[in-house]
């Protein structure tokens, strides 16, 4: 996964945001987030849902795996973080996991975005986190 995730940085940053693998064209962001237990910086191309000018929402969907990725957890450890964004180069944000009913209303947004997502949400018995990224 490690390959294949800085494949797509590689791609986000050589054409400035567009990724055409598989493709995610200007849907993605680059999440920099530390470990929540080593500390350890981290990037994660991860697909994003601009829900104003000074937030985003991402989903802890991890392809329908059962449980959350790694970076979720981080977030939840350490919600001051940063983003690449194709529009708006680096961009300090505060990640906040959000509540039901707003989490239900924000992985909408992903569904109609890509059926992929609905498929991921029928691969696995968790509820998916969406996270909202505000701008600091």
């Amino acid at each position: 996964m490690a390959d294949w995730n800085q494949q797509i940085i590689d791609e986000f940053r050589h054409n400035d945001g567009t990724v055409q693998t598989m493709g995610f064209g200007r849907g993605l962001v680059l999440l920099h987030h530390r470990g929540a237990r080593t500390g350890t910086e981290r990037i994660n191309p991860v697909a994003a849902v601009r829900e104003s000018p000074d937030a985003w929402l991402i989903a802890a969907s991890a392809g329908g795996s059962d449980h959350n990725p790694d970076w979720y957890h981080n977030l939840l450890a350490h919600p001051d973080v940063s983003i690449e964004t194709p529009d708006d180069g680096v961009v300090q944000v505060t990640a906040q996991d959000l509540p039901r009913p707003e989490r239900d209303a924000a992985w909408a947004r992903f569904k109609e975005m890509s059926d992929g997502f609905a498929g991921y949400e029928r691969k696995t018995s968790r509820i998916i986190p969406v996270l909202r990224l505000t701008r600091r």
